[in-house]
């Protein structure tokens, strides 16, 4: 059982939702960082949206990613997000070995996370958009 399982903290992982300019006009999409200098291993990425939209509750589907490895200090493109799910909480709950330990942990970017006043530049990636450790 999940209660059974020792988690350690996560350290150095972060996930960063950014905009890319494309000749189709801005296309954002989820990123995973590994800033530490070790690959991650067996990394599995749950996503999901949920909220309220207009007075009715919505919820999109859950989505699951498998990354084999993820080098140390890299970055992985792991979906693209609609910006019209930006009005909902989107929930990214993150798995991976080091060695053989296991880590887990859940990032959460609320429809707040999106204000013009939290797009920063994210120097990993290169792009602007809003960053979650």
């Amino acid at each position: 059982m999940k209660k059974d399982i020792d988690f350690q903290k996560v350290t150095g992982v972060k996930i960063a939702i950014a905009k890319e300019e494309t000749s189709n006009g801005p296309e954002w999409a989820v990123y995973l960082i590994n800033l530490n200098l070790i690959e991650l291993k067996t990394v599995m990425i749950t996503s999901k949206g949920y909220g309220e939209l207009q007075g009715e509750s919505k919820k999109t589907s859950t989505l699951r990613h498998m990354i084999d490895e993820l080098g140390p200090q890299a970055v992985a493109k792991v979906e693209p997000i609609d910006p019209a799910l930006f009005a909902l909480t989107n929930e990214f709950w993150v798995s991976y070995y080091i060695l053989d330990q296991i880590f887990d942990k859940k990032f959460i970017f609320t429809s707040g996370s999106f204000d013009p006043g939290f797009i920063q530049l994210i120097p990993e990636i290169g792009l602007e958009g809003v960053l979650h450790s």
